[in-house]
């Protein structure tokens, strides 16, 4: 080889082997050559038991993006919830790994005894008394975003389009623009236009938020993002489940759950999806009216106009169950007048009482620590929203939740799949307190409050 080739190619052999290494980097996959975990998105679909994908066929359900995760990854037979089965309290232990007793996101409903909050929900992140995952990964420097989540306004997201909505008017949009990342709601609307209103709990709202979620994972690229959907749980309520019409809105929220599958794969393919639901379902019949019974026993006390004067006791909703709540808990003959009263109202089998418990009897189960006393319906019994009802009436509602966690109508669902997730690994029943530990271990952040431990 003549010289002036020899010391060409000495010459370039430098310049040779840092493309090599540059392109050897660049097809490696992103979570691994930028020396960061690989990114979690964790998607709820309110409402979702875990057999409408673990016996989709048998049930007549097309979902083949939710049922990939079984043989892609790992899920569970069933998830046992918290007390009480409801969305805010249990989407919050989906983030902390605690129970509702010590993360104080203890109902939907923030207490309201007077009825003067205008039915206000547990909205603000501020009320969550242990860190999230959102904070674990916001410490570690991380980027987040979230889409939808409950009890995520005022939350450390760096991209937070949060829950909330008060009247349905066109104000909503202002407040949901005010406390979203400043700036990022009007930003995304010019693209891709008008966002769903947080009262708007349609499965084409889902679609609308699928949208904007997908923009935020391109855009963004968060190390972890949350995304609710909740039409399914709206169509359970209204339709009951394994009815023709939540079926059909679960197929399509399916569909949303591939769209996202596919934006968050082209992003980083091993990226982490987690699918969580809050509760299962239970079809309802009847409504009894527990604030009517203490208003009678002059417990609670209306004007002619209907508006509280004054409780020495009230019931708190919950759904298929209900806190009971003392003015004064000290107050022993209150406590023995309400605790007669509660006796009554189960002893009679038409108002659907499963069972009642003490304070002491709840402590355990990680419930309301407000709570003096609890009830607990049947499935097909709820406490009636409306404190103008009937002692009993037929409910307009047809599915319900918040009955007991145990009950396997309440069980929930966990599918999970990408980095550091065993392929067809069934986990069996799990505590829902055992999924934010385990994202946490997969997405290398702490979480030294969570209650519950790393499943895989």
């Amino acid at each position: 080889m003549p010289a002036s080739h020899v010391c060409k190619e000495t010459a370039m052999r430098p310049w040779i082997e840092r493309f090599v290494l540059a392109l050897t980097l660049c097809l490696l996959p992103p979570a691994v050559h930028a020396g960061k975990p690989a990114p979690l998105l964790l998607i709820s679909i309110d409402g979702l038991r875990p057999g409408d994908v673990l016996e989709a066929g048998a049930r007549g359900l097309e979902v083949p993006n939710l049922r990939r995760f079984i043989a892609d990854g790992a899920y569970a037979s069933g998830v046992r919830g918290v007390t009480p089965t409801l969305t805010y309290p249990s989407h919050t232990t989906l983030l902390t790994g605690v129970a509702p007793a010590r993360h104080g996101i203890v109902s939907n409903l923030t207490f309201d005894p007077m009825f003067k909050n205008a039915v206000g929900w547990y909205w603000y992140a501020t009320d969550i008394r242990v860190p999230t995952l959102w904070d674990a990964v916001h410490a570690a420097g991380l980027g987040t975003a979230n889409v939808h989540w409950p009890v995520s306004v005022g939350a450390h997201v760096d991209a937070n389009l949060p829950q909330i909505w008060r009247t349905g008017t066109d104000d909503d949009r202002k407040l949901v623009a005010a406390l979203a990342t400043p700036g990022l709601l009007p930003a995304l609307e010019h693209e891709l236009g008008r966002y769903a209103d947080g009262i708007d709990e349609s499965i084409e709202a889902d679609e609308n938020r699928a949208r904007f979620a997908e923009r935020l994972l391109t855009l963004r690229r968060p190390g972890f993002m949350t995304a609710y959907f909740t039409a399914l749980d709206h169509q359970q309520h209204l339709s009951g489940p394994d009815t023709p019409q939540a079926h059909a809105v679960l197929e399509r929220i399916d569909a949303i759950v591939g769209r996202l599958v596919a934006t968050a794969r082209a992003r980083d393919p091993q990226a982490i999806i987690c699918i969580v639901s809050d509760h299962g379902f239970a079809p309802l019949q009847h409504d009894v009216n527990l604030v009517g019974a203490f208003a009678d026993a002059g417990l609670i006390r209306f004007d002619a106009k209907g508006q509280v004067t004054g409780w020495d006791a009230v019931p708190w909703y919950g759904g298929g169950s209900a806190a009971i709540v003392l003015r004064d808990g000290k107050d022993a003959a209150l406590r023995t007048r309400v605790a007669a009263l509660l006796d009554r109202l189960r002893d009679d089998a038409g108002n659907g009482i499963d069972r009642l418990l003490t304070r002491e009897q709840l402590a355990p189960l990680g419930g309301n620590p407000a709570a003096d006393f609890y009830v607990d319906f049947k499935p097909g019994y709820q406490m009636a929203p409306d404190p103008k009802s009937a002692p009993v009436s037929a409910s307009t509602y047809r599915g319900m939740h918040g009955y007991r966690a145990d009950l396997p109508e309440m069980r929930a669902t966990f599918l999970i799949s990408g980095h550091g997730v065993p392929h067809a690994r069934a986990l069996g029943d799990i505590d829902m307190r055992d999924i934010a530990p385990t994202l946490a271990h997969l997405i290398d952040v702490k979480l030294p409050a969570a209650e519950g431990k790393p499943l895989l």
